[in-house]
């Protein structure tokens, strides 16, 4: 797609845009039901999308990544999720656990952990939702007991995408139980460290191909060099990786939003009733412009967040207010798009119906609607 009218995108963007893009279209988007169907992992595309610079897109060259800029990497994810939104799903995952090295890391552990990452030979995940307390600091339950040169993990984490392909964890939990948000520190932890079980693979309503895991640890021992930054700094690290997570999301939304919109308006013009396509009726006319303003403006609140991401500012309300507008906006479009192809939108043969489930999903992870809404307010309110 042609992205050159939109503000702040530069050649170098749109010349990585159609790179990945002309991948995406060759390469997912035909697999995409089929993982779909079958509950496949997109992982299979890992080292594909690693050759082509995707899975270290968020990582300076110093490490080994690709030194992509903000709208770089929004325009790639845009594309991904055009042709299929678990791989993007995944991509993001990974994103989540390298980016909370970068931040919290020092540069001895960037250096153990993110150029395996960027070459695509080592998967991230990021383990921070529990059970029964999402990832709210003061429920959580998992703890790290000080032993000797290192820490002791036990607890349970759940919906932790990537977890039973990942190489590294980076798990969140309490060093100071009594002490709140205070008391969280952050680990990365080796999968094949004893003690680590991951269970099978949740049965997901969308995104079937992004895999999503309990993990339960049971005395995991980690090394002291291990752990990101001081103690007590965990839950700091976790929100600065969120606000740009929560940017993965909104990429996510609009190219799965793009994708129904396309599909709609085709099928707009190619459809006939009464012998005159659909396109003709001033219904279907006003359907497809809510989508397209809902889509646009979406696409503004991003592009706004992913600047001040690239000019080193805040952007925690700004991030939050993009992918809210943005995951319940794909909603939307993806049920018009639906029902503009009426009881054929409705059947596995075509993919409306694998764009409505998969845009759901889109509302909850990351901070659900509600926690965009609580964070938004919170900004608002000093």
């Amino acid at each position: 797609m042609n992205y050159s009218d939109r503000i702040g995108v530069t050649d170098e963007d749109q010349a990585l845009a159609d790179a990945v893009g002309r991948f995406a279209q060759a390469e997912l988007a035909p697999r995409a039901s089929e993982l779909d169907a079958s509950e496949g992992s997109v992982t299979c595309h890992v080292k594909a999308l690693a050759e082509l610079g995707v899975m270290g897109m968020n990582i300076p060259e110093r490490w080994g990544g690709a030194g992509v800029s903000p709208t770089g990497m929004l325009l790639a994810l845009v594309e991904v999720s055009r042709a299929c939104a678990a791989t993007s799903s995944m991509i993001g995952a990974h994103y989540l656990g390298t980016d909370a090295v970068l931040i919290g890391g020092n540069d001895e552990q960037r250096g153990r952990w993110l150029p395996h990452a960027a070459s695509g030979q080592w998967l991230a995940g990021f383990a921070l939702t529990e059970p029964l307390g999402g990832s709210n600091p003061v429920d959580m339950r998992t703890r790290a007991v000080r032993d000797g040169d290192g820490y002791l993990l036990q607890g349970v984490k759940h919906f932790i995408s990537n977890a039973a392909e990942a190489q590294f964890l980076v798990v969140f939990a309490k060093t100071q139980p009594d002490a709140g948000a205070r008391g969280v520190s952050a680990f990365v932890v080796d999968t094949q460290t004893p003690g680590l079980r991951v269970s099978s693979h949740e049965k997901l309503m969308g995104i079937r191909g992004a895999h999503a895991f309990e993990v339960a640890f049971e005395d995991v021992r980690v090394p002291l060099n291990c752990r990101l930054g001081e103690e007590g700094s965990g839950f700091k690290t976790a929100m600065k990786v969120l606000d740009n997570s929560r940017l993965d999301v909104a990429a996510t939304s609009l190219g799965l939003a793009q994708a129904a919109l396309d599909a709609a308006t085709q099928w707009a013009r190619d459809r006939k009733v009464g012998g005159e396509p659909l396109a003709t009726r001033q219904g279907i006319q006003w359907m497809l412009a809510d989508m397209k303003l809902r889509l646009e403006a979406s696409w503004a609140l991003t592009l706004q967040a992913t600047a001040l991401r690239t000019a080193g500012r805040n952007f925690t309300q700004q991030s939050a207010m993009a992918k809210l507008h943005a995951s319940e906006m794909v909603g939307f479009v993806t049920d018009a798009a639906l029902q503009i192809h009426g009881g054929y939108g409705f059947t596995r043969d075509m993919p409306l119906e694998r764009y409505v489930r998969d845009a759901r999903i889109l509302r909850i992870y990351e901070g659900s609607s509600e926690i965009q809404r609580t964070i938004i307010a919170r900004a608002l309110l000093g």
